[in-house]
């Protein structure tokens, strides 16, 4: 059995999805049902059903959009940062491994050679190495705290979307949005991401951190050209002149643009699809709300 932490989530969601195809006996957890912010409960709960494993899809990520964190600081700092070392402490007294769902939005821009940033590559749109916004900081401080702890994977999820029309899906926005800015990223399907997350629980892979997106780098341009080939939304697509004007007409804090690479989890035999072709695959089945 294992245990979900955020399960009424966009990423919660499909995690529960999942586990559904898969016949996969699992428990979400609420706050409100089990205040798992506290150790002590979340410990006591994990010793007395011995969960195999447990996965934090919990976090602060904003509504509609980061620009949230800004006004809701102590949230975003708490779940984004202190949470999951409080969830820490409590897996490793009970012995329980589990896994947690972290973001590549900790990185701007690419490494210096051109290439995805890897996993040992220092995060570089933080609160050490600013500007940044406060969400991807905190999600920078959340991989601090667990740095060095036992039996746990750290997964980076970057810009999520899938074939589902969904407010958080990044497909829905770029349809939706009246403006859009153009950006070189690297992005996560959704269900792949929860299917390579729990694969490497299963494969037993190497604890550790590692960046679940698909291989490749995608424009925003390119989405758009794949948008308008699918048919799916035939709406004429509007772009801002510049980074400068997003940041003075669209938001109150700066977007973490980059790209991510990885190699280190397709090493360990765990399939996702190409970029391109996986963006293709989710607009010729999608389906609307």
């Amino acid at each position: 059995m294992i245990y979900l932490l955020g399960g009424t989530g966009y990423v919660g969601q499909a995690y529960q999805a999942l586990f559904r195809r898969r016949g996969i006996a699992h428990r979400s957890i609420s706050r409100a049902e089990l205040d798992y912010s506290r150790p002590g409960v979340l410990g006591e709960a994990l010793r007395r059903d011995r969960p195999e494993f447990l996965i934090n899809a919990a976090g602060y990520t904003g509504k509609p959009n980061v620009d949230a964190c800004e006004l809701h600081k102590a949230e975003c700092l708490f779940g984004n940062a202190a949470l999951p070392g409080l969830i820490a402490e409590a897996c490793e007294a009970a012995d329980v491994a589990w896994g947690h769902v972290s973001s590549g939005c900790i990185y701007s821009g690419a490494r210096a050679d051109g290439a995805g940033f890897r996993e040992d590559d220092e995060p570089n749109f933080t609160f050490r190495r600013g500007p940044c916004s406060f969400y991807s900081g905190c999600k920078a401080l959340g991989e601090e705290v667990l740095a060095g702890r036992p039996n746990v994977f750290t997964w980076r999820l970057r810009i999520p979307f899938n074939h589902e029309d969904n407010p958080r899906n990044y497909l829905t926005k770029l349809m939706r949005y009246e403006r859009l800015l153009e950006a070189t990223n690297s992005i996560s399907q959704l269900d792949e991401f929860c299917e390579a997350t729990l694969a490497c629980w299963l494969r037993r892979v190497p604890f550790g951190t590692y960046n679940v997106c698909n291989p490749g780098r995608v424009t925003t341009h390119e989405v758009v050209a794949l948008i308008e080939k699918s048919g799916v939304c035939r709406k004429a697509f509007t772009f801002f002149r510049s980074e400068d004007e997003f940041m003075q007409v669209a938001a109150k804090t700066p977007r973490s643009n980059c790209v991510l690479d990885p190699s280190k989890l397709v090493s360990t035999g765990i399939p996702l699809a190409e970029v391109h072709d996986a963006v293709a695959k989710a607009l010729a089945h999608w389906t609307r709300a």
